[in-house]
Parts: structure tokens; C-alpha cells; sequence
């Protein structure tokens, strides 16, 4: 009521209400002082100097703004300004009673009685305003279940209490020695066990995990024990994107299906790609891809001297153009294909790059069954003449990027990729002053046809989503963290080496479903329902980053690893077979292709074993017809 006058007449009222104030509480102390009942010669000693005390205290209490503040937004600095005040003119009040008046008889205990009656009035009186302000606003606010009794958590109910859109009804933490105490007024009502109770009885608006160090699989498990509820989860920043240790409400987001991966998302070190990249020219085949548009940006925030994108597919040219054109670099938008070797070796030879990473690939499992030659022409072709560029004009460094498929491939794009490792390889051997490395990882999270947008795009449309088997996995990582591996296998620059990422333990896409749909709001096999489809042509129940013959090892980077084929044979291209390979893609022969896929990568011999119909007989006297 007072806060919604208008501030003239506000001021006076708070004015008069702390005068009234100041006489209750020194008749008070009187009062307590002897038992209830005042001597006339004290009643009288009350009376005489009450104006000086009021008088005192007043001019005390107006620098101090006491007259002046909102009581709504009552703090702990504003109960220190009426301690400061009241302290104050308490000893100006006992100056004036012994040196001025020579009233030693004043009784001592008064002085200290009247202070502490009229701090806890003022005080009070601001609190009953913040209070029933609070009161007021609880009815529009969100409430929240806290997972997290920590540090996180503490600091984000201090928040919620101060910006009063949200409510704590409660923290949920799995440390028995937190169970049933509080903070800031807020109880620990038990541990995950009791979740379900909690939930039923308080019934939340959402669930907030406040743990910055959380483990993902403690994230994973957290998010399972909530699947029956229809309840939104955010949670804090993980400490490492935390600059000053501090949490707040501005900071909370949505968990993300980042937050479920089987270990931390990778940082590292970006001062040695700064060194590699800065000044220097580089290219990007594939530039318009998901890996190959992040590698333009991570590239342009490391300063080249100039960039060229190249692609040969306009709209996405124009995409990542247009994200770039603000940034102030050096950048050659090129069209253009990598299989088209005269356009290819005028663009190297005209804009002389230091490094070239070739990113540029057809890279969908399914789809390259079906169209068999021209993954081996883009996968294949494609990167031999980029190889063949980077070593005629000079390219100091040059990155194939690969995949975990290349390993022990079953379907016909592993067996393509994995022939590009071997022509890296192979090139590496040579005389050629280039220096070819090869970066190989997993599923992209994000990346175009990866499964995380098909699964939200069969979420947003009402299901179902598909699983091919409830038994496959697959290692998962970020564009970003894919975007570094490749730039650091560039820094650490050993010619002929492959690296991987240390991505942890591989992911149930049916635990990643789950998780997603749990995460837009629904509950799985209720709301959005989950359809096995059964595997498709050339896809694995599980991946490897490294086959039975070769080994990983550690290098300079942390959780960057290099792998070691077992045997030169294993690593031998014979460059007859790859010609005849060739050759037969660009005529279209497909079962030929499969066979000499074959015969190149033993371990896909039973994917091209799968192929029935046609003329394969006559297909399997093309090795030996090769080899004579």
C-alpha cells in the first residue's frame, strides 16, 4: 500500500512511521527495563528527552536514505544502513544525555534496549513489504525442482529469489548427509530414490540440474528417472564454460542432447592452430558441407592470409559466403568439382594454398549402395586429384578427412573412404614434398543427414522415429570438436599419419532417441512412439575407430590419438587396380566396382558378396585379368 503512493506523500508517511517507531520502542525499554512497571521520576526522564532522541535519530536516518528506500527490494545492505543509523544516533543520544544534560542516572541498559528494538521494528517493517510483495508475484511464478544441492544450486535459488519469476519448492541430490537441511529456506527433500515422490507431491513446473561437473552418464541417468514426466529440464553451464565460477538464472539453458554424450565434449588447445593457420593461405574442398563450413569459420577466426572455399554446389557456396562475408578475411568463393581435374589444378596452382583440407565427400550410407560409382568417383577420384594438386603445386600440408566406417567397412561408402586413407597413405610414401595426414572419426552430431536431425524432424512431425535395431551404436562428437581434430592433425603435421579422437564409449541410437524425445517435451512410446526398421544395406550394429591390424597410440595433443597400421601390405595400393577401378566407375559398372572394392579393401569382400543378379561371374575374372 505505502510503496504505490505517490514518492511526496510516501516519504512523509515513512517519515511519521519511524518517528511513531522511535517512541514505542524507548517506552519499551523503559518498560523492560523495570518489569512493566516505570517510576515517575524515569516517566519523566522518558518524556523530557524523548524529542532529543527523536530529533537525533531523524537527522541520523536521512543521509543514510531510510526515509527514502523501497521496502520491496529490502536487501541485507539495507538492514546494515538501519543498524548504521540507529547505532548512531543511539551514542550521539548518550553523548547528550551525560555531556550536555549531566544525566548520569539515565539508565545505561535503555541505550541498549531501545537499539536493538528499534533495529528489529525497522527491519521487520521492510521485511513485511519484500515479504508480501513476494507473496504477490509467487502466484504467477514457475516453480522449480533443484537436482543439485551444491554450490550451482545455491547460487541459483539466490537468483530465483531475487528476480522472482521462478520458485525452489525443492532440492533432489543424492548425498545422504544433505538430506533434510536447507538452504536459503529451501529443503533437500532426498535423492534420486524419492524423485518420483517428490515430483508427485510438489508437482514442478520444471526440473533444473544444477551440477557443472556432472557426468554425462549421471546426465543420462538423471533424464531416464524423469521419462514418465511431462516436465521441461534445463540445466547450469558446465564449469569449464563458467570464466568467473559464478552461476545465475541468465545462464540456465536447455539440456541438450550435448549434455548426454558419453563424455565430455573435447576443448583443445586453439593457440597451436592459431600458429599453423595464421598468415598462411588455405583451402576448404567441400566448403559448404557441415564439417567443411565450420572448418571455413574456425579457419577464418585463425587469421589467414586469404581462404578458398571451394564447392561445387552453389546454394551451399552462398550459405557459408554470406556467413562469412562480415568477417573481415581474404575469401575465394569457388565453384567447382573435385573430380574435374583441370578445374581442380587451376584453382591450386592460381591461389597457391599452404593447406588444403579435403572435406569434399559423399558420406551417406544408404544412398551409396544405391549409387555405388559415384561414391567411388567423388570419394575416390575426387580425392587422388586433390592428393595429385596438393603435391604437383607445392601444397605444404594436406588433411583428408575420413570416417570410422573406413574400418573393417561394410558398406560401399567405408570401402570408399577407405581407399582414400590408402591414397593418402600411399602419397605419403612418395617423393613428394606435401606432407598428407588423415583425421577419421565418428557420427557428427548436427551434421547434414546425420540421425539427430532426422530424429527431431520425426519429433516436431508426431513420430514415429525409426531405429534400425535397438542394438546399434555409434560414437558421437561435435561439428566443433570434429573441426579441431582435423585442424590439429594438421598442426601436429606428420606426413603419412592418422589420427582419431578419444570419443569415449559409443551411444544406443535408441538411448539417443529416447533422450530426444524426453527432451522436446514428450514421453517416448506413449506421445511419440519408437519403430525398429531393421538394418539397412551396409550399415553395422557398432563402429571402430581402429581395425584388428592396426594400433593407437599417444601423441602431443591430449585426446587426440595416432594409429599405426600393422603391415605395409595391409596399407599397399596397387596402382593398377585402382586405375581399372576407376575406369569401370566413370562406365557405370557397378558389380565391377564392388568386386575391385574387393579386392582393394579385403574386409569388404562380404558386402560385395551380397550383390546377386547380372553377370557377376564374368565380373570376377577382372582381378586376375588386372594382375596379368
Amino acid at each position: 500500500m505505502i510503496e504505490r503512493l505517490r514518492r511526496p506523500y510516501r516519504r512523509l508517511i515513512v517519515f511519521v512511521i519511524h518517528l511513531l517507531l522511535m517512541v514505542v520502542s524507548n517506552y519499551a525499554a523503559f518498560w523492560l527495563r523495570f518489569d512493566g512497571v516505570i517510576p515517575p521520576r524515569e516517566t519523566d526522564l522518558f518524556v523530557a528527552l524523548l524529542g532529543w532522541l527523536m530529533l537525533l535519530r531523524a537527522a541520523t536516518f536521512a543521509p543514510l536514505g531510510l526515509y527514502s528506500g523501497l521496502w520491496r527490494y529490502t536487501g541485507i545492505y539495507d538492514l546494515r544502513d538501519v543498524t548504521i543509523g540507529v547505532t548512531a544516533s543511539t551514542l550521539a543520544f548518550y553523548l547528550v544525555v551525560h555531556a550536555v544534560f549531566g544525566l548520569i542516572d539515565y539508565p545505561r541498559s535503555v541505550f541498549i534496549v531501545d537499539s536493538m528494538l528499534l533495529i528489529f521494528m525497522m527491519g521487520g517493517l521492510r521485511l513485511v513489504g519484500r515479504f508480501d510483495r513476494e507473496r504477490r508475484r509467487s502466484r504467477g511464478q514457475k516453480t522449480v525442482l533443484i537436482y543439485g544441492a551444491g554450490d550451482a544450486g545455491e547460487m541459483v535459488v539466490r537468483d530465483m529469489k531475487r528476480r522472482l519469476d521462478s520458485r525452489p519448492i525443492g532440492f533432489i541430490d543424492d548425498d545422504p548427509a544433505k538430506i533434510g537441511q536447507r538452504i536459503h529456506g529451501v529443503s533437500v527433500l532426498g535423492g534420486r530414490d524419492r524423485l518420483a515422490k517428490v515430483i508427485a507431491q510438489e508437482r514442478p513446473d520444471e526440473v533444473l540440474v544444477a551440477i557443472p561437473r556432472a557426468e554425462p552418464a549421471a546426465v543420462r541417468a538423471i533424464v531416464r528417472a524423469l521419462e514418465p514426466y511431462k516436465l521441461p529440464i534445463k540445466t547450469v553451464p558446465n564449469l569449464r564454460d563458467i570464466l568467473d565460477g559464478h552461476v545465475d538464472m541468465s545462464q540456465v539453458r536447455n539440456l541438450s542432447i550435448e549434455d548426454l554424450l558419453a563424455r565430455a565434449p573435447v576443448g583443445l588447445d586453439v593457440e597451436r592452430v592459431n600458429q599453423l593457420i595464421r598468415g598462411q593461405r588455405v583451402m576448404v574442398t567441400g566448403a559448404g558441407g557441415s564439417i567443411g563450413a565450420q572448418l571455413c569459420r574456425q579457419v577464418v577466426d585463425a587469421r589467414p592470409h586469404s581462404l578458398v572455399m571451394y564447392e561445387r554446389y552453389e546454394n551451399s557456396m552462398y550459405a557459408v559466403a554470406n556467413d562469412l562475408a562480415s568477417s573481415g578475411a581474404t575469401l575465394h568463393n569457388v565453384i567447382g568439382d573435385v573430380t574435374d581435374v583441370r578445374r581442380l589444378d587451376g584453382v591450386v596452382r592460381d591461389f597457391r594454398p599452404d593447406i588444403i583440407f579435403h572435406a569434399a565427400a559423399h558420406k551417406h550410407v544408404p544412398l551409396m549402395e544405391l549409387n555405388v560409382c559415384e561414391a567411388v568417383k567423388n570419394n575416390i577420384i575426387g580425392t587422388r586429384r586433390v592428393a595429385q594438386a596438393a603435391s604437383k603445386y607445392g601444397v605444404g600440408r594436406c588433411v583428408l578427412i575420413s570416417s570410422d566406417k573406413a574400418v573393417d567397412p561394410s558398406s560401399v561408402m567405408g570401402a570408399t573412404k577407405r581407399v582414400a586413407e590408402l591414397i593418402f597413405q600411399n602419397m605419403a610414401r612418395g617423393e613428394s614434398t606435401t606432407r598428407f595426414m588423415t583425421v577419421r572419426f565418428g557420427n557428427v552430431l548436427g551434421s547434414n543427414g546425420s540421425v539427430l536431425p532426422r530424429f527431431l524432424e520425426q519429433i516436431n512431425s508426431g513420430g514415429p522415429v525409426t531405429v534400425t535395431h535397438p542394438d546399434m551404436r555409434r560414437y558421437f562428437m561435435l561439428i566443433p570438436e570434429a573441426v579441431q581434430l582435423v585442424l590439429h592433425a594438421a598442426a601436429l603435421g606428420s606426413n603419412g599419419a592418422l589420427y582419431v579422437l578419444d570419443m569415449g564409449e559409443q551411444i544406443k541410437l535408441l538411448d539417443m532417441a529416447r533422450s530426444l524425445i524426453r527432451l522436446s517435451g514428450f514421453v517416448p512410446d506413449e506421445e511419440i512412439p519408437i519403430s525398429l526398421t531393421g538394418l539397412r544395406p551396409g550399415e553395422k550394429l557398432s563402429e571402430a575407430l581402429v581395425s584388428d591390424d592396426e594400433v593407437i597410440e599417444l601423441c602431443a595433443v591430449d585426446k587426440v590419438l595416432r594409429v599405426r597400421g600393422g603391415s605395409p601390405a595391409a596399407t599397399l595400393l596397387r596402382p593398377e587396380l585402382l586405375r581399372e577401378l576407376e575406369r569401370r566407375a566413370i562406365q557405370g559398372q557397378s558389380h565391377a566396382v564392388l568386386q575391385l572394392l574387393a579386392s582393394i579393401v579385403p574386409s569388404f569382400k562380404a558386402a560385395a558378396d551380397r550383390w546377386q543378379g547380372g553377370d557377376l561371374a564374368a565380373e570376377l575374372v577382372i582381378e586376375r585379368q588386372v594382375a596379368s
